[in-house]
């Protein structure tokens, strides 16, 4: 049965039931003779009235439904919330009413779950709904598709509009962000003069670091001119550059009250602001534009305070720490260098001492030489001899260059003669040389070494005085004597 036989009011059929025989799929049944069984004419049936069709009960609540969300479609309905339950699918039910009237509404699970806040019986809201039917019990029902809270809920709905622009903008991404300066001198505060949340941030201020210096940029922090009151103050903070970071803060209210710091001129002054910026708006549940674009956001402006500064105690604690790691640094650094010192001065050698390790090494050095010498002579000795008496063997009769082999043997014999003398002069003058340069052997001229009492040899007569004691070496033994008289060093 198409929609229009329901609108024209064709509902119902002949009762001959052929379209049921149809639809079940049985024969017509036989056709009745006119003459009754006895032969005598069967009296006339009377015409029979035309009926309306039967309708199956689905069907007409089908057509019903049908109707409803083809003609109504999706509606916004206001009024409160009654009955209000949660079913083991998810699905939430509940009856939306007014003074006058109620319906049943049914939230789908896949919906509901996006809900940013929780239903409640007695909650004001506007739903958007398609008017249907539910079949299985031929209900009048709500499908419900959103809500929103009534009077506040459009307002809501351009707080979270605003807000899903602003963050396809990039304004709350957190790589812009900067972060808060870790010592503020001076702190300024955009706020009323008359806010309790000034007084709540100037006492956390005070109690926690008191040298840090406070501006105050008053401006309206609700009402109409609230928004460019907020933005003007954030600019103008930003223009004198009298600060190190900016707190925006107000107490908490509802929706309408903050709506100032939801509004787009001061998500812009925020979002522009050379200073970094503190939201502490609302208390801890509250949520606002401001604080998503603010560098850091505050549960309350009193949270806003103790982010901004730290606290005096921890940091005198902090420096008191960095004293003790410093003096543990610097007397680990004098130790180490101490340590330093005292192996380079186990390293020193006096000069005396290095001269006679010089002198021994010489002597060392000319005892391998000639060492050396007499063993590669003697090597080539060996050498000549074995050749010879190998040639004296295989020739079985001297040669006639017996002679030049003496001769050169004679000459071997020569040249190393010599080359040794040479090596022994040289050994002598170097031996020689380096007694002369021992300062032991002026002593032996009769010369003397005179020390003061620590030690260091007096070369100058300024170097003592009258009555001091002095150490006298000669070549054999030692004296000790007191200077009784000096005169000038001048040349």
């Amino acid at each position: 049965m198409t929609r229009d036989a329901v609108r024209n009011g064709d509902l119902f059929a002949p009762p001959d039931g052929s379209d049921e025989r149809k639809r079940s799929g049985q024969a017509d049944p036989p056709p009745v003779d006119s003459q009754a069984p006895n032969g005598t004419p069967a009296p006339e049936r009377p015409a029979s009235r035309a009926v309306p069709p039967v309708m199956r009960v689905s069907a007409f609540v089908q057509s019903a439904r049908l109707l409803l969300e083809r003609n109504l479609g999706l509606l916004w309905i206001g009024g409160e919330i009654s009955g209000c339950s949660r079913a083991p699918s998810g699905h939430l039910y509940f009856t939306l009413k007014d003074a006058h009237a109620q319906v049943r509404c049914v939230f789908f699970r896949s919906k509901a779950q996006a809900l940013a806040f929780t239903l409640r019986d007695g909650l004001a809201v506007e739903v958007r709904a398609t008017p249907s039917i539910y079949e299985a019990r031929g209900e009048f029902q709500l499908n419900v598709d959103s809500i929103r809270l009534a009077g506040l809920g459009a307002l809501y709905e351009r707080f979270l509009q605003r807000k899903e622009a602003l963050a396809a903008a990039g304004w709350f991404e957190t790589s812009r962000k900067r972060a808060l300066p870790a010592y503020p001198r001076r702190i300024g505060i955009v706020t009323s003069r008359r806010a309790a949340a000034l007084r709540d941030v100037l006492t956390t201020l005070a109690r926690r670091n008191p040298s840090v210096g406070v501006i105050v940029y008053p401006a309206a922090v609700q009402g109409g001119a609230a928004a460019g009151e907020i933005a003007a103050a954030i600019r103008l903070a930003n223009r004198h550059a009298q600060v190190d970071l900016l707190i925006v803060c107000r107490g908490g209210g509802s929706l309408e009250d903050l709506w100032a710091f939801n509004e787009q001129i001061v998500a812009r002054a925020v979002y522009e602001s050379r200073l970094p910026i503190v939201s502490g708006v609302g208390h801890e549940t509250d949520f606002s534009i401001c604080d998503f674009v603010a560098d850091v956001r505050a549960p309350t402006p009193t949270g806003a305070a103790a982010i901004a500064v730290p606290e005096r105690r921890a940091l005198a604690q902090r420096v008191a720490d960095l004293r003790r790691r410093l003096a543990r640094a610097v007397s680990h650094q004098a130790s180490s260098r101490a340590q330093r010192v005292d192996g380079i001065a186990r390293r020193l050698v006096h000069p005396a001492a290095r001269l006679a390790e010089q002198a021994a090494r010489a002597r060392r050095l000319g005892q391998r030489l000639a060492r050396a010498f007499a063993q590669q002579r003697m090597a080539a000795r060996q050498q000549t001899a074995a050749l010879r008496g190998r040639l004296a063997r295989e020739l079985r009769a001297p040669l006639p260059q017996s002679a030049q082999l003496a001769a050169t043997r004679r000459g071997l014999a020569r040249a190393g003669r010599e080359r040794l003398a040479r090596a022994t002069v040289a050994c002598e003058r170097l031996g020689g040389a380096l007694a002369l340069l021992n300062p032991a052997a002026v002593l032996d001229r009769g010369y003397a070494i005179v020390t003061a009492h620590g030690g260091d040899v007096v070369s100058d007569a300024q170097q003592v005085r009258t009555g001091d004691e002095v150490q006298i070496a000669f070549a054999r033994g030692r004296a000790d004597a007191t200077v009784t008289r000096t005169s000038g060093s001048e040349r």
